[in-house]
């Protein structure tokens, strides 16, 4: 290999860790917030703060698996037991990847978590469930908690955070 060759090859394997890592550290911030605040986190009207690291995927894509995993490992200890696991998780991975998609639109990023968890979970929380309200109750109300805390929370954390994209490396 000549120097070139060498350089790109570190290059290449520096950005993997750093994708890793940051998947890493975003899944550990979701799973250790959501579990922390667990009595918050869970059921047809929650305000689970950890939904406002939802805005992520707007700064580094490593936040889509990292956002999931962290999503996945909160919903094991999930009173409502592995259909959230299911359910949950892949509602947070659609809305991690939606929310990467629509990085240009920065007003629009805290939407996708709020849609996908209202429409999924609400839908979970009626047909898997039946919890005693409506099928547009049950999504209006976690709608609702989703809205609180994403745009509450998650897009002053994103405007925060823009003063600061370094933390991110290139992307």
């Amino acid at each position: 290999m000549n120097e070139f060759t060498d350089r790109n090859a570190a290059a290449r394997a520096s950005g993997r860790l750093r994708f890793l890592v940051q998947a890493a550290v975003i899944g550990a911030a979701y799973a250790a917030v959501t579990m922390a605040l667990a009595p918050l986190s869970y059921g047809p009207v929650q305000l689970r703060v950890s939904e406002a690291l939802t805005v992520l995927p707007y700064f580094t894509p490593a936040a889509i698996p990292g956002l999931f995993v962290g999503c996945l490992v909160s919903n094991i200890i999930s009173p409502y037991g592995i259909v959230d696991v299911v359910c949950g998780s892949l509602a947070t991975l659609l809305a991690a990847a939606l929310t990467f998609l629509l990085r240009q639109r920065r007003i629009l990023a805290p939407l996708p978590p709020v849609v996908c968890n209202a429409v999924i979970i609400g839908a979970m929380l009626y047909f898997a469930y039946g919890v005693n309200a409506s099928l547009l109750a049950n999504m209006l109300w976690v709608g609702a908690g989703e809205l609180i805390v994403c745009y509450g929370a998650g897009y002053p954390l994103l405007r925060v955070l823009e003063k600061r994209r370094g933390i991110f490396g290139r992307q």
